[in-house]
């Protein structure tokens, strides 16, 4: 059998994570079997679908890599792909399952079916459509279209009994049909609905394969019945579970970040989220974490699914965002830490090669995001010192900081080479004839240059900042301190 899997999202909104997983499931499966990735874009809702969200949806694939082999933009023979321009095909096949008797169209206003679902509920009854339109006959039907109606078209469900299917990762799976009614296949505005348009669809595009969220299962079984009434063989279905948040809850705006565009924007890498999406919900079967897409494409089966719920911590995304940044060459992370701040209006470009890789060095083990850059890196981006107040008001309370920062000044002032080594050289032998430790000095300083407690290495701070924004800074804290100790006399 030839593999073709789809990814279909709703261009409603951002591609969230939940549905970021199921396109990397899909198509790793096809890369994985050398089947076709196709992407399908479902905007068939007109009243939330946006060319916006389209965009969207596309830019966000293909961040995290993942390239169709058909869809927008990647014309192949089972086009469109915008559902929104396939509507003959929904209107053909739904006149085929009228002249078979297995569809008929329905008067019944909103009002009226809200009505009845109220009253069957009253009655503790599960609430679905009663088939009254189904016994109309042709001057039935007239009156009601002289009134003004307009039909919807219902499935004419006549299977009794139940169904199951084999799910690619429950394994049987089994429904009753008594508690399926006779289903919406086109609106009163003649727009199919999901479950009549994934079918046409998949199969009109030669679908083997349906893996989806497992929030879809309830719809398998409308689907079947409707590849029987056709007398099309069914796609081979695989529900991969839900995602949680940490609390146990179904993932939400409460839980974080949850499109993947706002988790680019925070500065993790596509290498890293695709690596972390990937074992929500599937193993390799070792105790093995990191990877690369073009590894997962030869490892992701669906028989290492597992059927329990996966949950998103942002905590483990974050340790593998740093690990998959500790992985780049040097090279590649100074390059992508410039894309990343040239993004955010911090133009890096001015700078000097070894400027950009000496930031990046200074933070080191820091950096986690591309965003840490900007928190740790602060100091040397912006020409005005954010000071932190608690750091500021316990340096106030140690004594003889501001002549020693002074001191400091002036020595680092007569340092014609400004390396690394002539700072730390010149700050350590300051410090010992002041006769105290290296570390006051140099807590001080950083303080005074930073802002903050925690920082690079101080060494690495000074060169950064360079020599007359170092001195600048040492002198200015000299000066802040010793106004303070006076005003307290």
């Amino acid at each position: 059998m030839s593999v073709r899997v789809r990814f279909a999202p709703s261009p409603s909104g951002y591609l969230h994570v939940g549905g970021a997983r199921t396109a990397l499931f899909n198509y790793l499966f096809a890369r994985r079997h050398g089947g076709a990735f196709v992407l399908r874009i479902e905007d068939t809702d007109l009243a939330r679908s946006n060319d916006e969200s389209v965009a969207a949806i596309l830019e966000s694939l293909r961040w995290l890599g993942l390239t169709w082999d058909e869809g927008p933009g990647v014309e192949g023979p089972h086009g469109p792909y915008f559902q929104g321009q396939r509507g003959e095909y929904y209107s053909r096949h739904a006149a085929e399952l009228r002249a078979r008797g297995r569809a008929y169209p329905c008067y019944c206003t909103p009002d009226e079916l809200e009505q009845r679902r109220a009253a069957q509920l009253a009655r503790s009854e599960a609430p679905r459509y009663d088939g009254r339109c189904r016994a109309l006959d042709d001057a039935g039907r007239a009156r009601l279209e002289a009134e003004g109606r307009k039909a919807a078209l219902r499935f004419a469900k006549n299977e009794d009994g139940g169904l199951a299917w084999e799910d690619g990762v429950r394994g049987a799976v089994s429904f009753q049909n008594d508690v399926l009614d006779d289903f919406v296949l086109l609106r009163s505005d003649g727009l199919p609905t999901y479950n009549f348009a994934c079918v046409v669809d998949d199969h009109e595009m030669e679908i083997s394969h349906v893996i989806r969220g497992d929030d879809h299962i309830s719809n398998t079984p409308r689907q079947l019945l409707l590849y029987r009434a056709f007398g099309w063989a069914a796609p081979h279905f695989a529900h991969v579970p839900m995602i949680l948040g940490g609390d146990g809850s179904r993932l939400s705006k409460r839980h974080g970040a949850t499109s993947v565009a706002s988790y680019a924007e925070l500065g993790y890498l596509p290498e890293a989220m695709v690596n972390f999406l990937a074992l929500l919900g599937w193993s390799p079967g070792d105790n093995r974490e990191l990877f690369a897409l073009s590894e997962l494409e030869t490892l992701f089966g669906l028989d290492r699914c597992g059927s329990s719920p996966a949950v998103f911590n942002l905590e483990k995304l974050e340790w593998m965002n740093a690990r998959h940044l500790k992985r780049l060459s040097e090279d590649d992370r100074v390059r992508r830490v410039e894309d990343f701040m040239a993004a955010r209006g911090h133009d890096l470009s001015g700078r000097s090669p070894e400027w950009r890789a000496g930031l990046v060095r200074a933070i080191g083990d820091r950096l986690k995001t591309l965003k840490d850059v900007e928190f740790y890196g602060a100091f040397a981006l912006r020409e005005s010192l954010e000071t932190d107040p608690q750091a500021w008001a316990e340096l106030c309370e140690r004594p003889g900081v501001g002549p020693r920062l002074a001191a400091l000044a002036g020595r680092l002032a007569s340092d014609p080479d400004f390396t690394l080594e002539s700072l730390e050289r010149e700050t350590r032998g300051l410090a010992a004839e002041f006769g105290i430790k290296a570390g006051e000095l140099m807590s001080a300083a950083r303080v005074a240059l930073t802002g903050r407690r925690v920082a690079p290495g101080l060494f690495e701070v000074m060169w950064l900042l360079g020599k007359d924004r170092t001195l600048e800074r040492l002198r200015d804290a000299a000066s802040r301190w010793q106004q303070v100790q006076t005003s307290r006399v």
